[in-house]
């Protein structure tokens, strides 16, 4: 900690003090330290194992974009930590979805939803600079853009089902290697990469997205499909009132057709949200089906918080709607069957904030 302390006061010149852990996780520390001069800053500072450090890269490289999140007021790439700008004690958007306002909670999913698309159609030409605050910031690890795993889940589906006794139906490796290459082609822009609602604060000023360390180019629908779904790759899923959704995810498609006039043709934009959630939906089996066997609740210590059979047979069976990827409908329809059948799962409720509202 006091080396921390040392290396954040050097790099933004006052010495820092009062250092409150703000519970980062297992690849960083983050810290909200007071200056001599009686302001706060937020400290960052990362393990030296090869998944920390790329996360270092990610965070420095994509904070340093400045086109969202805090302010980054300096970078230490041998520590490796960095130091941003206070945001304060806003609460986060899952704050406001777990808590007991409506109107809040409304409120802040379509800011949230306005910063994502807001935020990628800023990015949508700068790439490049992307990619050389990246080898800036470099610590020997590939980039996030160059992470095959859409591939690698693709890959890891069949081997999965073999093991639970379930058959491959005819087509699934085809239209598994066809999503497999979703990942950044088709109309790219910038993402935090993890856009879960605990990354979002919502300020007075508006909603302030954080935690960049899997920042990187990917398609638009990858992102937009945590609005459809929702939220993608999170722990905080529950379900949200009929139409919610749809106005969360025209929130970002108003701000994204700007820069990318095509997607306001409804088949095109329907149909990279579908080959989304196929992608999403075959993450989020590879992820948790092996840690089902006992299951348990998605987070380690929020509440309340769905299990992991929640999820997955909630996924599971919004997937079986895919229509044009019959095998992966299909095989998300033997999961609910053959695996899911077995679970006394409770389906998942409304988001608390909504709970005293119809469906």
């Amino acid at each position: 900690m006091d080396s921390i302390l040392r290396a954040a006061g050097e790099l933004v010149g006052t010495e820092l003090s009062g250092p409150v852990d703000l519970g980062g996780s297992a690849r960083s520390t983050v810290l909200r330290c007071q200056t001599a001069g009686g302001g706060s800053v937020i400290v960052k500072a990362f393990g030296d194992d090869p998944g920390s450090l790329r996360c270092f890269t990610a965070e420095a490289a994509g904070l340093s974009l400045a086109i969202a999140g805090p302010e980054v007021l300096g970078v230490d790439p041998e520590v490796p930590l960095l130091v941003t700008a206070d945001l304060g004690d806003a609460p986060t958007l899952a704050d406001v979805l777990l808590g007991d306002d409506p109107a809040g909670a409304e409120s802040g999913r379509l800011g949230w939803s306005r910063e994502l698309g807001a935020l990628a159609a800023a990015s949508v030409h700068r790439r490049a600079e992307l990619a050389r605050l990246w080898s800036r910031y470099d610590k020997g690890m590939p980039s996030w853009e160059d992470e095959p795993w859409t591939a690698r889940n693709a890959a890891a589906l069949p081997v999965l089902l073999g093991g639970a006794g379930i058959p491959c139906p005819a087509g699934l490796d085809e239209e598994l290697s066809a999503i497999g290459t979703a990942g950044g082609s088709a109309y790219p822009a910038f993402t935090p990469g993890d856009t879960c609602p605990d990354n979002c604060l919502i300020t007075p000023a508006g909603p302030r997205l954080i935690d960049f360390e899997a920042a990187c180019y990917q398609s638009v629908f990858l992102t937009a499909a945590y609005c459809r779904m929702p939220f993608s790759s999170c722990w905080c899923v529950f379900v949200l009132p009929p139409g919610l959704a749809a106005e969360m995810e025209q929130a970002y498609r108003a701000e994204i057709v700007g820069v990318y006039p095509a997607l306001a043709g409804d088949e095109v934009w329907e149909a990279g949200m579908r080959r989304a959630t196929a992608v999403w939906t075959v993450d989020a089996t590879v992820r948790l089906l092996p840690r089902v066997v006992e299951d348990g609740p998605l987070h380690r210590t929020r509440r309340p918080v769905p299990t992991r059979r929640q999820v997955l047979a909630h996924r599971w069976r919004t997937a079986t709607g895919l229509e044009e990827f019959p095998a992966i409908a299909e095989t998300m329809r033997l999961l609910l069957r053959e695996v899911a059948g077995a679970w006394e799962a409770a389906p998942l409720p409304l988001y608390p904030a909504f709970g005293n509202r119809g469906r």
